[in-house]
């Protein structure tokens, strides 16, 4: 299968890169570094340096590529854990859910692919009972996530209306390798690999909708995804 990964060298992109490689996909990851394009290159996949924001760029890229698949895993967060720089990184990151998700679709729908996967946030749910099933509604006018919130379930809005087949995994707060935490803290949680995992089943598996990719921790539903995606919140990687 071909696929186009967006955001192949961030915190997910770097634990399902191996996963697709050794599954046998022929992919194609972006970044906007040279660097992180090598090690891409190195780990056995085509890199293409292109920032979302680049409409026709990015278009050239994914049509170049043939995907079958486009996998949406960019977001803009700082490397390590301060607390002033996430805060900052708020509106860049709603920017990437509405404008940089706008960019990526048009792209993929002129490549022709035919799924798209998108990687949405588990810890958006307005308050009520545990656990969230995917059909709870969302927590649109609280802060301090709000603009977070807001920018996810606008990104949401246009996978699922794109014409193509929309699944959106709404992950847990990671923890893993390479994320902010070494085990899990605030539900709902999920390790980095298995929530990589996800996106490799929805390569193939699961009816267009919302999926909850988290630990079986009691915050959110994960009944769907083990259903219908085969997911499980065990999965991690050898390396």
């Amino acid at each position: 299968m071909r696929i186009f990964l967006a955001g192949a060298a961030g915190a997910i992109g770097r634990r399902l890169v191996p996963l697709l490689v050794a599954a046998g996909h022929e992919v194609t990851g972006t970044t906007r570094s040279a660097e992180a394009a090598r090690k891409l290159e190195a780990a056995g996949i085509r890199a293409a340096i292109v920032d979302v924001y680049d409409a026709t760029a990015l278009a050239r890229a994914a049509t170049q590529a043939k995907p079958d698949v486009v996998v949406h895993q960019i977001t803009d967060l700082p490397r390590s854990f301060d607390q002033k720089e996430i805060a900052a990184s708020y509106q860049r990151n709603a920017r990437i859910r509405v404008e940089g998700t706008r960019n990526l679709i048009a792209a993929a729908q002129a490549a022709g692919a035919g799924r798209f996967i998108v990687q949405s946030v588990a810890f958006a749910y307005a308050p009520g009972c545990e656990p969230h099933g995917e059909e709870d509604p969302l927590n649109l006018a609280d802060r301090p996530r709000v603009e977070t919130v807001r920018g996810a379930a606008d990104m949401e809005r246009q996978v699922l209306t794109s014409g193509m087949e929309g699944i959106v995994l709404r992950y847990g707060f990671f923890y893993g390798p390479g994320t902010w935490y070494d085990g899990a803290g605030a539900k709902p949680s999920v390790h980095v690999d298995a929530a990589a995992n996800a996106a490799v089943l929805a390569l193939s598996r699961g009816a267009p909708g919302v999926y909850n990719i988290a630990d079986d921790d009691g915050a959110v539903s994960i009944e769907k995804a083990r259903r219908e995606l085969g997911f499980d919140p065990a999965f991690r990687l050898s390396v």
